[in-house]
C-alpha cells in the first residue's frame, strides 16, 4: 500500500471478508500489531507472530463463521489495509455484541476508515439483534482509547487479563445504545 499526500483523495471499499481473504487479513493483522503494540507488548511476542499461522486461523474462522459474526475488510487498489471482526459478546450478555478486532495499517489511519469499519460492523450486529456493544483495548493504547471515547464509548475501570507475555491491563469501552454509533 502506498501513502497518499495530505489532501489527496483516499478511495476505498468496505466488503465482507471470506476465506479467500485470509492471507491479506493476516498480513494486516501482523503488521498492525507490530506497528501498534511495539513498547506495549513484549518484543519477543511481536517478533514471533506469523502471517502463515494467522492466515490459517482466519481461513478456519471465515470458513465456519458463527450465525451472528461479521468480518469486514477495507481495500483499495493496492489491497486490504484494514479490517474489523465482531459477533456476540464473549461474556454472553444478552443483546450485547463485541468488536474483537479493528486494525488499520498506520499509513491509512486518520482518514475515517476506522469509524467506517466500526459503524458498518455495528449495523450488521444490530441487524442480528445486538442492542449494546463492548470493545476491549489495552489500557496503555492511548490512540485507540481516544478513538473509542470520541465515538461515545464509556470506559470501564482497567482490568487485568491474560494476554501475550502474561497479564495485560485492558479497558472495556461500552455503548449501551448502538444508535450512538450508527446514528
Amino acid at each position: 500500500m502506498t501513502q497518499s499526500s495530505p489532501g489527496a483523495s483516499f478511495s476505498y471499499l468496505v466488503l465482507p471478508a471470506g476465506p479467500a481473504d485470509a492471507e491479506a487479513l493476516a498480513q494486516v493483522h501482523v503488521t498492525a500489531w507490530r506497528e501498534t503494540y511495539r513498547g506495549l507488548l513484549p518484543d519477543a511476542f511481536l517478533a514471533r507472530m506469523s502471517e502463515v499461522r494467522t492466515a490459517r486461523r482466519f481461513r478456519y474462522e471465515l470458513t465456519r463463521p458463527g450465525p451472528h459474526d461479521v468480518v469486514l475488510a477495507a481495500l483499495n487498489p493496492y489491497g486490504v489495509f484494514g479490517y474489523v471482526a465482531g459477533g456476540p459478546s464473549r461474556h454472553r450478555v444478552e443483546g450485547e455484541a463485541e468488536i474483537n478486532t479493528l486494525y488499520i495499517l498506520r499509513a491509512a489511519q486518520g482518514r475515517g476508515v476506522g469509524r467506517r469499519l466500526l459503524t458498518d460492523a455495528v449495523r450488521v450486529l444490530a441487524a442480528h439483534g445486538a442492542q449494546s456493544l463492548v470493545i476491549s483495548v489495552l489500557a496503555d493504547n492511548a490512540p485507540a482509547r481516544g478513538f473509542y471515547a470520541r465515538l461515545g464509548g464509556r470506559a470501564d475501570p482497567p482490568a487485568q487479563r491474560a494476554g501475550p507475555g502474561g497479564l495485560v491491563s485492558e479497558v472495556d469501552y461500552r455503548w449501551a445504545d448502538l444508535g450512538r454509533l450508527i446514528g
